[in-house]
Protein backbone atom coordinates (compact mmCIF):
# COMPACT_ATOMS: atom_id res chain seq x y z
CA UNK A 1 0.00 0.00 0.00
CA UNK A 2 1.30 3.32 -1.01
CA UNK A 3 -0.71 5.45 0.82
CA UNK A 4 -3.54 5.37 3.22
CA UNK A 5 -4.83 8.68 3.28
CA UNK A 6 -4.27 11.62 0.31
CA UNK A 7 -2.08 14.72 1.60
CA UNK A 8 -5.79 17.07 1.64
CA UNK A 9 -7.25 14.71 3.86
CA UNK A 10 -5.72 14.81 7.69
CA UNK A 11 -6.71 16.67 10.36
CA UNK A 12 -7.03 16.99 14.46
CA UNK A 13 -9.55 14.08 13.94
CA UNK A 14 -6.94 11.88 13.07
CA UNK A 15 -4.25 12.68 16.00
CA UNK A 16 -2.14 10.19 16.81
CA UNK A 17 -2.36 7.87 14.14
CA UNK A 18 -0.26 5.98 12.33
CA UNK A 19 -0.01 6.82 8.37
CA UNK A 20 1.24 6.46 5.19
CA UNK A 21 1.78 9.52 2.65
CA UNK A 22 3.17 9.75 -0.76
CA UNK A 23 4.10 12.45 -3.30
CA UNK A 24 5.79 14.74 -4.57
CA UNK A 25 8.23 16.87 -2.36
CA UNK A 26 6.90 20.65 -2.44
CA UNK A 27 9.65 22.41 -0.42
CA UNK A 28 12.54 21.78 1.65
CA UNK A 29 13.04 23.96 4.98
CA UNK A 30 16.61 22.67 6.93
CA UNK A 31 17.22 23.53 10.17
CA UNK A 32 20.12 21.63 10.81
CA UNK A 33 17.96 19.94 14.11
CA UNK A 34 14.22 19.98 12.25
CA UNK A 35 13.92 19.49 8.72
CA UNK A 36 9.66 20.44 7.33
CA UNK A 37 9.15 19.65 4.10
CA UNK A 38 5.52 20.15 2.01
CA UNK A 39 4.33 16.88 0.57
CA UNK A 40 1.91 17.42 -2.30
CA UNK A 41 -0.14 15.37 -4.61
CA UNK A 42 -4.01 16.11 -6.32
CA UNK A 43 -5.62 16.47 -3.07
CA UNK A 44 -3.60 19.52 -1.24
CA UNK A 45 -0.28 19.36 0.75
CA UNK A 46 0.54 17.79 4.30
CA UNK A 47 3.76 18.91 5.94
CA UNK A 48 6.21 16.55 7.22
CA UNK A 49 8.73 17.11 10.04
CA UNK A 50 11.95 15.30 10.63
CA UNK A 51 13.23 16.29 13.96
CA UNK A 52 17.09 15.12 15.53
CA UNK A 53 15.64 14.72 19.45
CA UNK A 54 13.05 12.10 17.97
CA UNK A 55 14.53 10.94 14.59
CA UNK A 56 17.26 8.50 14.00
CA UNK A 57 20.28 9.67 12.40
CA UNK A 58 19.68 7.81 9.36
CA UNK A 59 16.51 9.07 8.77
CA UNK A 60 17.58 12.74 9.58
CA UNK A 61 20.57 12.44 6.79
CA UNK A 62 18.29 10.57 4.13
CA UNK A 63 15.52 13.84 4.58
CA UNK A 64 18.39 16.04 3.87
CA UNK A 65 19.26 14.38 0.65
CA UNK A 66 16.02 14.83 -0.60
CA UNK A 67 15.14 17.59 -3.50
CA UNK A 68 12.42 19.48 -5.06
CA UNK A 69 9.91 17.02 -6.85
CA UNK A 70 11.55 13.81 -5.34
CA UNK A 71 8.69 10.76 -5.43
CA UNK A 72 8.73 9.50 -1.70
CA UNK A 73 6.67 7.69 0.38
CA UNK A 74 6.25 7.90 4.32
CA UNK A 75 5.41 6.51 7.11
CA UNK A 76 4.83 8.56 10.47
CA UNK A 77 1.75 9.80 12.98
CA UNK A 78 -0.30 12.43 13.05
CA UNK A 79 0.55 15.07 15.23
CA UNK A 80 -0.37 18.94 16.66
CA UNK A 81 1.14 21.52 14.84
CA UNK A 82 2.57 23.89 16.76
CA UNK A 83 2.78 26.44 13.85
CA UNK A 84 -0.80 26.62 12.47
CA UNK A 85 -1.42 27.41 8.39
CA UNK A 86 -5.02 28.19 8.36
CA UNK A 87 -4.64 28.15 4.47
CA UNK A 88 -4.37 24.70 3.88
CA UNK A 89 -7.09 22.13 5.31
CA UNK A 90 -4.23 20.11 6.69
CA UNK A 91 -2.80 23.14 7.96
CA UNK A 92 -3.20 22.01 11.95
CA UNK A 93 -1.22 18.53 12.00
CA UNK A 94 1.92 17.46 10.62
CA UNK A 95 3.82 14.15 10.23
CA UNK A 96 6.32 13.11 12.68
CA UNK A 97 8.27 10.85 9.68
CA UNK A 98 9.28 7.00 11.23
CA UNK A 99 10.37 5.63 7.51
CA UNK A 100 11.22 7.51 4.34
CA UNK A 101 11.68 5.50 1.16
CA UNK A 102 12.22 7.34 -2.03
CA UNK A 103 10.31 6.32 -4.72
CA UNK A 104 12.07 7.82 -7.73
CA UNK A 105 14.43 11.16 -7.82
CA UNK A 106 14.01 14.27 -9.52
CA UNK A 107 16.26 16.62 -11.51
CA UNK A 108 15.74 20.02 -10.88
CA UNK A 109 12.51 21.17 -12.49
CA UNK A 110 13.24 23.97 -15.04
CA UNK A 111 10.80 26.34 -13.31
CA UNK A 112 9.18 26.52 -10.03
CA UNK A 113 5.96 24.26 -9.23
CA UNK A 114 3.93 26.88 -7.37
CA UNK A 115 0.61 28.65 -8.04
CA UNK A 116 2.82 31.64 -8.98
CA UNK A 117 5.34 30.17 -11.26
CA UNK A 118 8.37 32.11 -12.67
CA UNK A 119 7.97 29.64 -15.84
CA UNK A 120 7.05 31.39 -19.07
CA UNK A 121 4.25 30.09 -21.12
CA UNK A 122 6.29 28.24 -23.97
CA UNK A 123 8.61 26.77 -21.32
CA UNK A 124 5.89 25.49 -19.29
CA UNK A 125 3.91 23.83 -22.34
CA UNK A 126 6.94 22.43 -23.28
CA UNK A 127 6.83 20.28 -19.93
CA UNK A 128 3.11 20.44 -19.39
CA UNK A 129 3.25 17.16 -17.30
CA UNK A 130 5.00 19.49 -14.72
CA UNK A 131 2.96 22.65 -15.10
CA UNK A 132 -0.28 20.04 -14.84
CA UNK A 133 1.08 19.55 -11.01
CA UNK A 134 0.56 23.28 -10.45
CA UNK A 135 -2.89 23.78 -8.79
CA UNK A 136 -3.83 26.83 -11.12
CA UNK A 137 -3.74 23.85 -14.04
CA UNK A 138 -4.86 20.76 -11.71
CA UNK A 139 -8.08 22.93 -10.46
CA UNK A 140 -8.71 24.08 -14.10
CA UNK A 141 -8.89 20.06 -15.92
CA UNK A 142 -10.47 19.32 -12.66
CA UNK A 143 -12.84 21.92 -13.10
CA UNK A 144 -13.52 20.74 -17.19
CA UNK A 145 -14.14 16.82 -15.80
CA UNK A 146 -16.54 18.36 -13.29
CA UNK A 147 -18.59 20.06 -16.52
CA UNK A 148 -18.54 17.19 -18.70
CA UNK A 149 -20.61 14.94 -15.68
CA UNK A 150 -22.67 17.36 -15.63
CA UNK A 151 -23.56 17.77 -19.24
CA UNK A 152 -23.56 13.90 -19.59
CA UNK A 153 -26.18 13.85 -16.34
CA UNK A 154 -28.22 16.39 -17.32
CA UNK A 155 -28.84 15.16 -21.20
CA UNK A 156 -29.28 11.42 -20.35
CA UNK A 157 -31.97 12.72 -17.96
CA UNK A 158 -33.48 14.40 -20.72
CA UNK A 159 -33.64 10.90 -22.55
CA UNK A 160 -30.57 11.49 -24.63
CA UNK A 161 -28.31 8.41 -26.01
CA UNK A 162 -24.22 8.83 -26.43
CA UNK A 163 -23.24 7.63 -29.38
CA UNK A 164 -19.62 7.42 -30.57
CA UNK A 165 -19.07 8.70 -34.73
CA UNK A 166 -16.33 8.20 -36.60
CA UNK A 167 -13.12 10.26 -36.63
CA UNK A 168 -12.03 9.13 -40.00
CA UNK A 169 -14.60 10.68 -42.54
CA UNK A 170 -14.56 11.80 -46.23
CA UNK A 171 -13.63 15.32 -46.94
CA UNK A 172 -16.24 17.73 -47.72
CA UNK A 173 -15.54 21.10 -49.23
CA UNK A 174 -17.33 23.10 -47.14
CA UNK A 175 -16.63 25.93 -43.84
CA UNK A 176 -12.74 25.30 -42.44
CA UNK A 177 -9.82 23.38 -44.25
CA UNK A 178 -9.88 19.69 -43.16
CA UNK A 179 -7.23 17.75 -41.40
CA UNK A 180 -6.21 15.27 -44.26
CA UNK A 181 -5.38 11.60 -43.48
CA UNK A 182 -3.31 9.33 -46.09
CA UNK A 183 -4.92 6.04 -46.45
CA UNK A 184 -2.46 3.13 -46.54
CA UNK A 185 -4.82 0.42 -47.74
CA UNK A 186 -6.65 2.84 -50.82
CA UNK A 187 -3.66 4.71 -52.36
CA UNK A 188 -3.77 8.62 -53.51
CA UNK A 189 -7.30 8.15 -50.96
CA UNK A 190 -7.01 10.19 -48.06
CA UNK A 191 -9.78 10.09 -44.94
CA UNK A 192 -10.63 13.58 -42.96
CA UNK A 193 -10.70 14.19 -39.39
CA UNK A 194 -14.18 15.38 -38.79
CA UNK A 195 -14.86 19.08 -38.03
CA UNK A 196 -17.88 18.56 -36.58
CA UNK A 197 -19.93 15.12 -37.01
CA UNK A 198 -22.99 17.14 -38.44
CA UNK A 199 -24.11 14.33 -41.58
CA UNK A 200 -23.62 11.65 -38.70
CA UNK A 201 -25.77 13.01 -35.70
CA UNK A 202 -28.44 13.57 -38.76
CA UNK A 203 -28.33 9.98 -39.87
CA UNK A 204 -28.73 8.77 -36.38
CA UNK A 205 -31.70 10.53 -36.68
CA UNK A 206 -32.94 8.82 -40.00
CA UNK A 207 -31.96 5.66 -38.00
CA UNK A 208 -34.47 6.35 -35.39
CA UNK A 209 -31.96 7.19 -32.27
CA UNK A 210 -34.17 10.54 -31.44
CA UNK A 211 -32.21 12.23 -29.11
CA UNK A 212 -28.64 11.94 -29.48
CA UNK A 213 -25.32 13.93 -27.68
CA UNK A 214 -21.87 13.52 -27.88
CA UNK A 215 -18.81 14.62 -26.12
CA UNK A 216 -16.38 14.74 -29.48
CA UNK A 217 -13.14 15.66 -30.50
CA UNK A 218 -13.31 17.97 -33.93
CA UNK A 219 -10.60 19.19 -36.05
CA UNK A 220 -10.42 22.59 -38.09
CA UNK A 221 -6.92 23.27 -39.74
CA UNK A 222 -7.47 26.98 -39.36
CA UNK A 223 -5.89 29.86 -38.24
CA UNK A 224 -5.65 30.26 -34.29
CA UNK A 225 -6.14 32.73 -31.54
CA UNK A 226 -6.81 32.65 -27.61
CA UNK A 227 -9.93 30.87 -27.96
CA UNK A 228 -8.99 28.24 -30.87
CA UNK A 229 -6.87 25.34 -30.77
CA UNK A 230 -6.58 22.70 -33.80
CA UNK A 231 -8.54 20.07 -31.79
CA UNK A 232 -11.03 21.11 -29.71
CA UNK A 233 -13.93 19.36 -27.96
CA UNK A 234 -18.19 19.71 -28.89
CA UNK A 235 -21.33 19.28 -26.42
CA UNK A 236 -22.77 18.00 -30.00
CA UNK A 237 -26.53 16.92 -29.77
CA UNK A 238 -29.50 16.09 -32.51
CA UNK A 239 -33.17 15.54 -32.00
CA UNK A 240 -35.67 14.37 -34.02
CA UNK A 241 -39.43 15.58 -34.56
CA UNK A 242 -38.43 18.69 -33.12
CA UNK A 243 -38.74 22.76 -34.42
CA UNK A 244 -36.69 25.50 -33.35
CA UNK A 245 -38.45 26.02 -29.74
CA UNK A 246 -38.27 22.79 -28.55
CA UNK A 247 -34.30 22.95 -29.36
CA UNK A 248 -33.69 25.90 -28.36
CA UNK A 249 -35.91 24.95 -24.69
CA UNK A 250 -33.58 21.78 -24.20
CA UNK A 251 -30.05 23.61 -23.76
CA UNK A 252 -31.39 26.84 -22.70
CA UNK A 253 -32.57 24.64 -19.86
CA UNK A 254 -29.14 22.88 -19.69
CA UNK A 255 -27.10 26.69 -19.55
CA UNK A 256 -29.45 27.42 -16.35
CA UNK A 257 -28.18 24.06 -14.88
CA UNK A 258 -25.21 24.56 -15.38
CA UNK A 259 -24.60 28.23 -14.49
CA UNK A 260 -26.81 27.56 -11.36
CA UNK A 261 -24.77 24.30 -10.15
CA UNK A 262 -21.22 26.09 -10.93
CA UNK A 263 -22.04 29.53 -9.47
CA UNK A 264 -25.37 29.75 -7.66
CA UNK A 265 -27.20 32.48 -9.90
CA UNK A 266 -30.18 31.63 -11.43
CA UNK A 267 -32.02 33.11 -14.79
CA UNK A 268 -35.02 33.33 -16.07
CA UNK A 269 -35.69 33.20 -19.91
CA UNK A 270 -32.88 34.54 -22.12
CA UNK A 271 -33.06 37.17 -24.17
CA UNK A 272 -33.18 36.96 -27.60
CA UNK A 273 -31.89 38.96 -30.54
CA UNK A 274 -32.22 39.10 -34.01
CA UNK A 275 -28.71 38.56 -36.67
CA UNK A 276 -29.58 42.16 -37.67
CA UNK A 277 -30.37 43.99 -34.65
CA UNK A 278 -26.91 42.60 -33.26
CA UNK A 279 -25.04 43.81 -35.72
CA UNK A 280 -26.92 47.07 -35.95
CA UNK A 281 -26.22 47.59 -32.25
CA UNK A 282 -22.96 46.12 -31.54
CA UNK A 283 -21.48 45.39 -34.72
CA UNK A 284 -20.62 41.94 -34.42
CA UNK A 285 -23.34 38.69 -34.00
CA UNK A 286 -22.28 37.39 -30.28
CA UNK A 287 -22.48 40.83 -28.67
CA UNK A 288 -21.32 41.27 -24.85
CA UNK A 289 -24.85 42.36 -23.14
CA UNK A 290 -22.81 43.04 -19.30
CA UNK A 291 -22.71 46.35 -20.73
CA UNK A 292 -24.25 49.11 -22.61
CA UNK A 293 -22.38 51.23 -25.60
CA UNK A 294 -25.05 50.56 -27.89
CA UNK A 295 -24.00 51.69 -31.01
CA UNK A 296 -25.89 54.89 -32.26
CA UNK A 297 -26.32 56.34 -36.21
CA UNK A 298 -25.76 59.82 -36.66
CA UNK A 299 -25.77 60.06 -40.90
CA UNK A 300 -28.67 62.23 -40.54
CA UNK A 301 -27.06 64.76 -37.86
CA UNK A 302 -23.49 65.27 -39.16
CA UNK A 303 -23.69 65.32 -42.63
CA UNK A 304 -23.67 67.50 -44.78
CA UNK A 305 -21.33 70.67 -42.67
CA UNK A 306 -18.71 70.64 -44.93
CA UNK A 307 -16.74 67.95 -42.85
CA UNK A 308 -15.23 65.91 -45.33
CA UNK A 309 -14.66 62.90 -43.66
CA UNK A 310 -18.18 62.31 -42.67
CA UNK A 311 -19.40 63.64 -45.72
CA UNK A 312 -18.59 60.91 -47.86
CA UNK A 313 -18.54 58.00 -45.15
CA UNK A 314 -20.95 55.57 -46.11
CA UNK A 315 -21.81 54.85 -42.30
CA UNK A 316 -21.24 57.44 -39.23
CA UNK A 317 -21.50 55.81 -35.94
CA UNK A 318 -20.38 56.44 -32.29
CA UNK A 319 -20.94 54.66 -28.43
CA UNK A 320 -21.44 56.92 -25.79
CA UNK A 321 -18.77 56.18 -22.65
CA UNK A 322 -20.74 56.80 -19.73
CA UNK A 323 -17.94 58.77 -17.19
CA UNK A 324 -15.40 59.20 -19.11
CA UNK A 325 -15.62 63.08 -20.09
CA UNK A 326 -12.34 63.60 -17.72
CA UNK A 327 -10.69 61.74 -20.05
CA UNK A 328 -7.12 63.03 -20.73
CA UNK A 329 -5.77 64.12 -24.55
CA UNK A 330 -3.31 61.72 -24.28
CA UNK A 331 -5.49 59.04 -22.88
CA UNK A 332 -7.77 59.98 -26.39
CA UNK A 333 -4.54 59.88 -28.56
CA UNK A 334 -3.58 56.41 -27.22
CA UNK A 335 -7.84 54.72 -28.30
CA UNK A 336 -7.07 56.67 -31.80
CA UNK A 337 -4.04 55.15 -32.08
CA UNK A 338 -5.21 51.88 -30.82
CA UNK A 339 -8.33 51.93 -33.57
CA UNK A 340 -5.66 52.78 -36.40
CA UNK A 341 -3.79 49.62 -35.80
CA UNK A 342 -4.00 47.52 -38.90
CA UNK A 343 -5.49 44.97 -36.86
CA UNK A 344 -8.43 47.01 -36.48
CA UNK A 345 -7.64 49.10 -39.30
CA UNK A 346 -9.41 52.61 -38.84
CA UNK A 347 -8.40 55.94 -40.17
CA UNK A 348 -9.06 58.07 -37.40
CA UNK A 349 -11.65 58.86 -34.89
CA UNK A 350 -13.86 61.95 -33.94
CA UNK A 351 -14.57 62.31 -30.50
CA UNK A 352 -17.12 64.67 -28.18
CA UNK A 353 -17.58 65.15 -24.74
CA UNK A 354 -20.22 66.51 -22.67
CA UNK A 355 -18.20 67.36 -19.16
CA UNK A 356 -19.07 67.64 -15.83
CA UNK A 357 -19.94 71.09 -15.92
CA UNK A 358 -22.16 71.25 -18.36
CA UNK A 359 -19.90 72.18 -20.81
CA UNK A 360 -20.05 70.51 -24.66
CA UNK A 361 -16.78 70.18 -27.00
CA UNK A 362 -15.58 68.12 -29.67
CA UNK A 363 -12.66 67.42 -31.41
CA UNK A 364 -14.54 68.66 -34.64
CA UNK A 365 -15.76 71.97 -33.17
CA UNK A 366 -15.07 74.05 -36.76
CA UNK A 367 -17.67 72.34 -38.23
CA UNK A 368 -20.45 71.88 -35.40
CA UNK A 369 -21.61 74.61 -33.68
CA UNK A 370 -23.03 74.15 -30.15
CA UNK A 371 -26.68 73.64 -31.48
CA UNK A 372 -24.85 71.24 -34.02
CA UNK A 373 -23.20 69.22 -30.95
CA UNK A 374 -26.13 69.61 -28.59
CA UNK A 375 -27.89 67.65 -31.34
CA UNK A 376 -25.50 64.59 -30.90
CA UNK A 377 -24.82 64.51 -28.04
CA UNK A 378 -28.95 64.04 -26.89
CA UNK A 379 -28.71 61.67 -29.91
CA UNK A 380 -26.64 59.26 -27.34
CA UNK A 381 -28.53 59.75 -24.77
CA UNK A 382 -25.51 61.20 -22.92
CA UNK A 383 -24.97 63.16 -19.67
CA UNK A 384 -22.87 65.08 -17.84
CA UNK A 385 -19.39 63.11 -17.64
CA UNK A 386 -19.72 61.24 -20.76
CA UNK A 387 -17.66 60.33 -22.95
CA UNK A 388 -18.28 59.64 -26.87
CA UNK A 389 -15.75 58.19 -29.89
CA UNK A 390 -17.30 58.22 -33.37
CA UNK A 391 -15.92 56.52 -36.16
CA UNK A 392 -16.70 56.33 -40.52
CA UNK A 393 -16.47 54.93 -43.40
CA UNK A 394 -17.60 51.73 -45.09
CA UNK A 395 -20.32 50.54 -43.42
CA UNK A 396 -19.45 46.87 -42.86
CA UNK A 397 -15.99 47.67 -41.90
CA UNK A 398 -16.76 50.54 -39.38
CA UNK A 399 -19.25 48.56 -37.55
CA UNK A 400 -16.60 45.76 -36.98
CA UNK A 401 -14.06 48.54 -35.95
CA UNK A 402 -16.58 50.18 -33.93
CA UNK A 403 -17.41 46.73 -32.03
CA UNK A 404 -13.32 45.88 -31.59
CA UNK A 405 -13.27 49.37 -29.70
CA UNK A 406 -16.22 48.49 -27.81
CA UNK A 407 -15.05 45.47 -26.58
CA UNK A 408 -11.51 46.87 -25.35
CA UNK A 409 -13.06 50.15 -23.36
CA UNK A 410 -15.42 47.34 -21.79
CA UNK A 411 -12.10 45.20 -21.12
CA UNK A 412 -10.19 48.58 -19.89
CA UNK A 413 -13.24 49.79 -17.59
CA UNK A 414 -13.89 46.44 -15.88
CA UNK A 415 -17.23 45.97 -17.33
CA UNK A 416 -16.31 42.04 -17.97
CA UNK A 417 -16.28 40.58 -15.43
CA UNK A 418 -15.63 36.88 -15.27
CA UNK A 419 -18.36 36.36 -12.37
CA UNK A 420 -20.79 37.94 -13.82
CA UNK A 421 -23.06 35.68 -16.90
CA UNK A 422 -25.14 37.32 -19.59
CA UNK A 423 -26.45 35.05 -21.90
CA UNK A 424 -28.29 35.73 -25.00
CA UNK A 425 -29.62 33.80 -27.93
CA UNK A 426 -29.35 35.30 -31.68
CA UNK A 427 -31.76 34.15 -34.20
CA UNK A 428 -32.91 34.64 -37.39
CA UNK A 429 -29.43 34.98 -39.09
CA UNK A 430 -28.88 34.98 -43.26
CA UNK A 431 -29.51 31.53 -44.79
CA UNK A 432 -26.67 32.32 -47.28
CA UNK A 433 -23.84 34.79 -47.90
CA UNK A 434 -22.96 35.94 -51.86
CA UNK A 435 -18.82 35.79 -52.19
CA UNK A 436 -17.41 38.56 -54.55
CA UNK A 437 -14.82 36.37 -55.18
CA UNK A 438 -15.67 33.12 -56.21
CA UNK A 439 -19.39 34.63 -57.33
CA UNK A 440 -21.35 32.29 -55.44
CA UNK A 441 -22.92 31.73 -52.20
CA UNK A 442 -21.89 30.63 -49.40
CA UNK A 443 -23.63 28.66 -46.41
CA UNK A 444 -23.74 30.99 -43.53
CA UNK A 445 -24.29 28.07 -40.98
CA UNK A 446 -23.56 24.63 -43.25
CA UNK A 447 -25.23 23.59 -46.37
CA UNK A 448 -28.26 21.69 -44.26
CA UNK A 449 -29.53 24.38 -42.79
CA UNK A 450 -32.79 24.90 -43.03
CA UNK A 451 -34.43 28.06 -44.64
CA UNK A 452 -37.24 29.62 -42.24
CA UNK A 453 -40.44 28.04 -43.63
CA UNK A 454 -42.15 31.09 -44.52
CA UNK A 455 -38.78 32.32 -46.58
CA UNK A 456 -37.99 28.90 -48.68
CA UNK A 457 -39.70 30.98 -51.64
CA UNK A 458 -37.23 33.03 -51.14
CA UNK A 459 -34.81 30.98 -52.76
CA UNK A 460 -36.42 31.11 -56.05
CA UNK A 461 -36.40 34.73 -56.05
CA UNK A 462 -34.27 36.13 -53.97
CA UNK A 463 -32.02 33.55 -52.04
CA UNK A 464 -29.48 35.99 -50.27
CA UNK A 465 -32.36 37.41 -48.49
CA UNK A 466 -33.79 34.54 -47.23
CA UNK A 467 -33.48 34.16 -43.03
CA UNK A 468 -32.08 30.53 -41.63
CA UNK A 469 -33.63 28.34 -39.29
CA UNK A 470 -30.80 28.89 -37.40
CA UNK A 471 -29.84 30.04 -34.01
CA UNK A 472 -26.95 30.60 -31.18
CA UNK A 473 -26.29 30.82 -28.04
CA UNK A 474 -24.11 33.92 -26.90
CA UNK A 475 -22.48 34.16 -23.80
CA UNK A 476 -20.15 37.32 -22.31
CA UNK A 477 -19.42 37.95 -25.87
CA UNK A 478 -18.50 34.60 -26.63
CA UNK A 479 -20.88 32.37 -29.45
CA UNK A 480 -20.79 28.77 -26.74
CA UNK A 481 -22.52 27.13 -29.38
CA UNK A 482 -24.73 26.83 -32.31
CA UNK A 483 -27.37 25.08 -34.16
CA UNK A 484 -30.66 25.17 -36.52
CA UNK A 485 -33.33 22.99 -37.85
CA UNK A 486 -31.78 20.93 -40.77
CA UNK A 487 -33.42 20.19 -44.26
CA UNK A 488 -34.86 16.89 -44.15
CA UNK A 489 -36.31 17.10 -47.46
CA UNK A 490 -33.95 16.04 -50.73
CA UNK A 491 -35.57 17.99 -53.14
CA UNK A 492 -35.44 21.08 -50.65
CA UNK A 493 -31.54 19.83 -49.99
CA UNK A 494 -31.01 19.52 -54.02
CA UNK A 495 -32.00 22.89 -53.98
CA UNK A 496 -29.65 24.02 -51.52
CA UNK A 497 -26.67 22.73 -53.30
CA UNK A 498 -27.80 24.22 -56.84
CA UNK A 499 -27.56 27.37 -54.83
CA UNK A 500 -24.16 26.81 -53.25
CA UNK A 501 -22.77 25.28 -56.77
CA UNK A 502 -22.41 22.11 -56.51
CA UNK A 503 -22.70 20.28 -60.24
CA UNK A 504 -25.57 17.62 -59.54
CA UNK A 505 -22.16 14.64 -59.47
CA UNK A 506 -20.43 16.77 -57.02
CA UNK A 507 -23.29 16.76 -54.73
CA UNK A 508 -23.83 12.95 -54.68
CA UNK A 509 -19.66 12.63 -55.05
CA UNK A 510 -19.46 14.91 -51.52
CA UNK A 511 -23.37 14.35 -49.59
CA UNK A 512 -25.34 11.40 -51.82
CA UNK A 513 -24.68 8.73 -48.77
CA UNK A 514 -26.74 11.69 -46.87
CA UNK A 515 -29.32 12.69 -49.81
CA UNK A 516 -29.86 8.48 -50.47
CA UNK A 517 -31.31 8.78 -46.68
CA UNK A 518 -32.99 10.90 -46.91
CA UNK A 519 -35.44 8.77 -49.70
CA UNK A 520 -35.99 6.60 -46.47
CA UNK A 521 -38.61 8.66 -44.68
CA UNK A 522 -36.16 11.44 -42.73
CA UNK A 523 -37.85 12.78 -39.82
CA UNK A 524 -37.98 16.64 -39.52
CA UNK A 525 -34.73 16.80 -36.68
CA UNK A 526 -32.36 19.84 -35.53
CA UNK A 527 -29.80 20.46 -33.41
CA UNK A 528 -26.74 22.18 -31.79
CA UNK A 529 -23.24 22.16 -30.77
CA UNK A 530 -21.85 23.69 -27.48
CA UNK A 531 -17.78 24.55 -27.63
CA UNK A 532 -16.94 22.70 -24.54
CA UNK A 533 -13.28 24.34 -23.98
CA UNK A 534 -14.88 27.78 -24.34
CA UNK A 535 -18.03 26.37 -22.29
CA UNK A 536 -15.85 25.56 -19.40
CA UNK A 537 -13.50 28.22 -19.49
CA UNK A 538 -16.20 31.05 -19.41
CA UNK A 539 -17.92 29.50 -16.61
CA UNK A 540 -15.14 29.42 -14.41
CA UNK A 541 -14.60 32.97 -15.18
CA UNK A 542 -11.83 32.96 -18.05
CA UNK A 543 -11.81 33.26 -22.30
CA UNK A 544 -8.40 31.39 -23.06
CA UNK A 545 -9.64 27.73 -23.92
CA UNK A 546 -6.11 26.81 -23.81
CA UNK A 547 -5.98 26.81 -19.89
CA UNK A 548 -8.91 23.98 -20.08
CA UNK A 549 -6.54 21.22 -22.24
CA UNK A 550 -4.46 18.91 -20.88
CA UNK A 551 -2.06 18.95 -23.73
CA UNK A 552 -2.70 22.11 -25.81
CA UNK A 553 -1.15 23.21 -29.05
CA UNK A 554 0.73 26.93 -28.83
CA UNK A 555 -0.89 29.68 -31.50
CA UNK A 556 1.41 27.81 -34.29
CA UNK A 557 -0.35 24.73 -33.63
CA UNK A 558 2.07 22.98 -32.59
CA UNK A 559 2.64 20.91 -29.68
CA UNK A 560 6.12 21.66 -28.17
CA UNK A 561 5.77 19.26 -25.42
CA UNK A 562 6.39 16.31 -28.40
CA UNK A 563 7.77 18.44 -30.80
CA UNK A 564 4.40 17.68 -33.23
CA UNK A 565 3.89 17.98 -36.43
CA UNK A 566 6.97 16.69 -37.43
CA UNK A 567 8.13 15.11 -40.78
CA UNK A 568 7.94 11.22 -41.44
CA UNK A 569 10.57 8.96 -42.71
CA UNK A 570 10.70 7.92 -45.92
CA UNK A 571 9.94 4.37 -45.72
CA UNK A 572 6.44 5.72 -44.26
CA UNK A 573 6.13 7.78 -47.27
CA UNK A 574 6.69 5.14 -49.58
CA UNK A 575 3.80 2.67 -47.43
CA UNK A 576 1.44 5.33 -48.19
CA UNK A 577 2.85 6.13 -51.73
CA UNK A 578 3.16 9.96 -51.31
CA UNK A 579 5.83 12.17 -52.74
CA UNK A 580 6.74 15.13 -50.93
CA UNK A 581 6.73 18.75 -53.15
CA UNK A 582 7.41 20.91 -50.80
CA UNK A 583 7.40 24.82 -52.16
CA UNK A 584 10.46 26.70 -50.85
Amino acid sequence: MFRSHTNGELSLKNLNEEVILSGWVQTIRDKGFMIWIDLRDRYGITQLVFDQDRSTAELMENAKKLGREFVIQVTGKVIERVSKNPNIPTGEIEILVEKLEVLNESQLPPFTIEDETDGGEELRMKYRYLDIRRNPVKDKLIFRHKMAQKVRNYLSDEGFIEVETPVLIKSTPEGARDFVVPSRMNPGQFYALPQSPQTFKQLLMVGGMDKYFQIVKCFRDEDLRADRQPEFTQIDCEMAFVEQEDVMNVFEGMTKTLIKDITGQEFGTFPRMTFADAMQKYGNDKPDIRFGMEFVELNELVKGKDFKIFDEAELVVGINVEGCADYTRKQIDELVDWVKRPQIGASGMVWAKFQHDGVKTSSVNKFYNEEDLAKIIEKFGAKEGDLMLILSGNEHKVRTQLSALRMELGNRLGLRKGNVFAPLWVVDFPLLEFDEESGRYHAMHHPFTSPKPEDIHLLETDPGKARANAYDMVLNGNEIGGGSIRIFDKDLQSKMFDLLGFSKEEAEAQFGFLMNAFKYGAPPHGGLAFGFDRLVAILDGNEVIRDYIAFPKNNSGRDVMIDAPSSIADEQLDELELKLNLKA
